[in-house]
């Protein structure tokens, strides 16, 4: 009854909320992927997007159909690796930011060791910079990050935009330098946070720098000051800081898939995971 090609396209707009940049993670055309679209919506019987010339949001129908769309590709592809009797096998380093610490990322890890046990999958949760240093130095086969402003390349996973968060009782002194917390270089919402308070001329000063997601988290819970994160993963105990209290915008974020330049044997588990990552892509929120 649905089209697995319908059923990707329609999983890609969900994600994107773009049909424009769902028509570029796939390849197709933009009207292409409206035909899709239509088409699924006209197998259902019902609106899974209600859209006009400035947004994109799914219906109730259509977050209904997010699991079921997910769960008949899974079946399909299944079917389709026992019969063709292809089996993907190798070694896999696969590079993750700190941003999907918290989010259910590892059931999107487990689901697919299960359904590849043959690949040796190797984990780096890093800073989204240095997981792109170590990508174009070869050391990772794959990589789940941010993307850098002025880099165009990777599959567009999700987009969201940063905010200021902070402890639920902190409040900001007009009359002192914005407290920051932040990861250390090369973090790309560091330098994001502090290039957008140069641009305002507010001054700041850093109260604390880590590189792991906890120890941030548990800065601004202890109330040191703000910092700077993805709307739609912000951990539990946090808060996002009111606009009254004019700090400054800090503008859109993408999170990407990028797959190394060299071809080598980790070419198909990487296009797997990454398959079974944009399939699951309303799994990257905070868990």
């Amino acid at each position: 009854m649905y089209d697995p090609s319908q059923l990707r396209t329609f999983l890609a707009v969900a994600q994107t909320l773009s049909f424009t940049r769902a028509a570029r993670r796939l390849g197709l055309r933009q009207s292409t992927v409206s035909q899709h679209v239509r088409r699924l919506e006209d197998a259902t019987g019902r609106t899974l997007f209600a859209r006009d010339t400035h947004s994109v949001e799914l219906t109730e129908d259509g977050e209904a159909m997010l699991g079921f769309a997910r769960r008949i590709l899974e079946v399909h592809e299944q079917a389709t690796a026992f019969f063709t009797g292809t089996r993907v096998r190798g070694r896999l380093r696969f590079g993750a930011s700190e941003d999907f610490v918290l989010t259910r990322l590892p059931e999107i890890l487990e689901g697919f060791r299960y359904e590849h046990p043959e690949v040796d999958l190797e984990l780096t949760v890093e800073l989204s910079g240095t997981l792109h240093e170590h990508l174009a130095a070869g050391k990772l086969d794959l990589v789940l990050a941010k993307r850098r402003p002025e880099d165009p390349r990777g599959e567009l996973v999700r987009h969201d935009r940063l905010v200021w968060i902070a402890g639920e009782r902190w409040r900001p002194d007009p009359d002192r330098p914005v407290p920051l917390i932040v990861y250390p270089p090369p973090g790309i919402t560091r330098a994001r946070a502090l290039e957008a308070l140069e641009r305002q001329g507010r001054a700041w000063r850093i109260v604390c720098t880590s590189g792991s997601l906890n120890g941030l988290i548990a800065a601004a819970r202890a109330g040191l000051g703000v910092m700077a994160h993805s709307r739609g993963l912000i951990p539990p105990g946090l808060v996002r800081v009111p606009d009254r209290a004019g700090l400054p915008e800090l503008g859109q974020v993408d999170f990407v898939l990028v797959h190394g330049h060299r071809r080598t044997a980790a070419q198909g588990p990487a296009h797997a995971l990454a398959a079974a990552i944009l399939a699951g892509g309303e799994r990257l929120r905070r868990g």
